[in-house]
């Protein structure tokens, strides 16, 4: 087991790597003794019958993110799959009740494609657009390799009838087995085929009880860190199905409009207030619309990041974004709306918030609109931070492509979650200034300035 080191030991050296895979970002952040949650702070936080004292564990998450030993459980509480609340005989009864609910998910799928849970990834369509089988020997031979030529036809002989939402399931499978083979391949982890089909099974059983969504490329970028963390592969489901909860609209696509549009036109409104000058050269060159940073939103700086520092980022991000009626939400909507009808006077400790949902309480933001998503601000302390050589370089919309993927690897997680947390602050000043000056004028403006000399007027 590795032990502590007063320097601080690199994030990426508690998960294993191939030898021949040398390229790739590296790690700037070092897990630190007196920084980062450790097991025994960890453990210290819960009281004897299971509450967890959040409060404690965010402060420290927020200074120096989590030991790997402990990373997977603590992430259960900050995606919102256990309430801080609750003791460790509730949580227990949860879980074996999630671990039923998802074998049952699971056999529900299996019995619509055979290769689900077989252990095998399919990796070739099986069927055709309209549901009929595909008998091509040769599609069928990879998508089932590990049969001989006499049993390839397992899973695709003629159904008697088959509905448009399990032709649309079926047909995303080999396209989810395209992609898990090409997810974190450099790490040893990987090199073990049943840590493949865990992850293939998952986002194929994902797929299907998220019909309005279903599965989509970056998906397995997402939920290959919870495979890794977590042993239980239903454990593993829930975290990433939580995950989904905070991400599903980047993905959820209509006729008219991608999913992940409104967090580009935030995007754009934030870089307007708070680099106007970038905004204007952007514009310019046709880049308006920030698709150019849709990678970023889709799968959270994993491309930008080593494995170790973008697992740091994540649970940097989650720790600040948290608020504790997260698990209430998730479970029972109903209920959580009527209590905040009943006691909207009534407020919980600030300390049970992350840094950035405070700023959001303490500017009101959670009474109207809802608030803007951290990820936003993190991807605008990106542009922020390369805004000269964007003004001064990018030509054109290439040229903006390749200076942002010059950060690849470069990015440091800490000082750009520090970075965006006083970006956050900055543009909800502004906001509120602004706010002021649209809604009652200059005299407004001055009232809020000098409230009793104007209210002596008159």
């Amino acid at each position: 087991m590795m032990m502590w080191k007063d320097s601080g030991v690199p994030a990426d050296s508690f998960y294993e790597a191939r030898s021949e895979s040398a390229e790739g970002p590296k790690s700037k952040f070092k897990i630190k003794a007196g920084k980062t949650l450790s097991a025994r702070r960890w453990h210290a936080a819960f009281s004897p019958d299971g509450h967890l004292d959040i409060a404690s564990v965010l402060s420290r998450i927020q200074r120096g993110g989590v030991h790997p030993s402990i990373r997977g459980e603590v992430w259960e509480f900050l995606l919102g799959c256990f309430d801080p609340k609750s003791t460790f005989e509730e949580r227990e009864q949860q879980r074996q009740h999630r671990r039923v609910q998802y074998a049952r998910w699971k056999d529900l799928c299996q019995a619509l494609d055979s290769h689900v849970g077989s252990g095998r990834i399919i990796t070739a369509p099986v069927i055709t657009e309209d549901g009929q089988p595909i008998q091509d020997p040769l599609v069928l031979l990879e998508a089932n390799p590990d049969q001989s030529k006499g049993q390839a036809n397992g899973g695709s002989e003629a159904e008697p009838y088959l509905d448009k939402q399990v032709i649309e399931w079926k047909l995303t499978l080999h396209q989810i087995g395209l992609d898990v083979l090409r997810t974190d391949r450099t790490l040893v982890f990987y090199e073990k085929k049943e840590n493949l089909s865990k992850l293939w099974d998952i986002l194929a059983v994902y797929a299907w009880i998220d019909k309005d969504v279903g599965y989509c490329q970056g998906m397995s970028d997402l939920c290959s860190p919870l495979i890794i963390l977590l042993e239980d592969e239903a454990d593993a489901f829930w975290c990433f199905e939580r995950l989904m909860r905070k991400l599903r609209g980047n993905f959820r696509c209509t006729e008219r409009s991608v999913g992940v549009e409104n967090q580009l036109q935030s995007l754009a409104s934030i870089t307007q207030v708070l680099d106007p000058k970038l905004h204007q050269h952007l514009e310019t060159l046709g880049g308006g619309d920030y698709l150019f940073a849709v990678r970023m939103f889709m799968v959270l700086f994993r491309r930008e990041l080593s494995f170790g520092d973008s697992l740091y980022l994540w649970e940097m991000m989650w720790a600040l974004e948290y608020y504790p009626d997260m698990f209430s939400m998730y479970e029972e909507p109903e209920l959580i709306i009527e209590k905040n009808d009943v006691s909207k006077g009534k407020v919980k400790s600030i300390r049970q918030f992350g840094k950035f949902e405070r700023e959001n309480l303490k500017n009101g933001t959670k009474t109207s609109e809802a608030p803007l998503p951290i990820t936003v601000f993190l991807v605008a302390s990106v542009l922020k931070e390369k805004s000269a050589r964007l003004i001064q370089e990018a030509r054109g919309l290439d040229d903006v492509v390749k200076i942002l993927n010059e950060t690849n690897g470069d990015l440091d997680a800490k000082k750009t979650c520090s970075h965006a947390i006083r970006l956050h602050k900055k543009y909800l000043k502004m906001a509120h200034m602004s706010t002021l000056r649209t809604s009652d004028g200059i005299s407004g403006l001055m009232r809020w300035l000098r409230p009793s000399s104007v209210s002596g007027e008159g």
